[in-house]
């Protein structure tokens, strides 16, 4: 993918609520699932980071604040047009460049288990055993941020 533009857009903005139909697409429909409107006014508060190929939202991730060192990082989904090109790479990056920048040290995250190595490589840890989430199998990952 050439020209990914990584960005935050505020809550209820056309690009976030583009972000909130690729998540659908990728996370919740091969779920059988739906957002309900409840679930997303809970999300008013994060940080909501996106990419960008021209006009199309090609991958998402939100930063929701913990606590004053920890962010947990939710709702990763890259187009499945785009996954394998590096798109989902780019968007950890700049959300630890944000954390970093925003004084936390610490991001965690719940991984599906297929996304799994994907962190690992991306030096997230993995702390304690398999967990259903959403009636699939999820992995409590950690990074302690430089």
């Amino acid at each position: 993918m050439e020209n990914i533009d990584i960005q935050i857009v505020e809550y209820d903005s056309p690009l976030q609520k583009k972000s909130v139909e690729l998540r659908t697409k990728v996370l919740r429909e091969p779920l059988g699932l739906v957002y309900t409107p409840e679930q997303l006014a809970a999300e008013k508060d994060e940080v909501h980071i996106i990419a960008l190929s021209g006009d199309k939202v090609v991958g998402v991730l939100l930063l929701k604040i913990a606590d004053k060192d920890l962010l947990k990082m939710r709702q990763v989904a890259v187009d499945t047009d785009c996954q394998q090109s590096g798109i989902g790479t780019l968007l950890v990056f700049f959300s630890e460049q944000y954390a970093k920048n925003n004084g936390f040290h610490i991001i965690e995250l719940h991984a599906r288990d297929a996304a799994k190595d994907f962190y690992l490589k991306q030096n997230y840890k993995v702390e304690g055993d398999m967990f259903a989430e959403v009636g699939i199998p999820h992995y409590k990952m950690k990074k302690k941020l430089e």
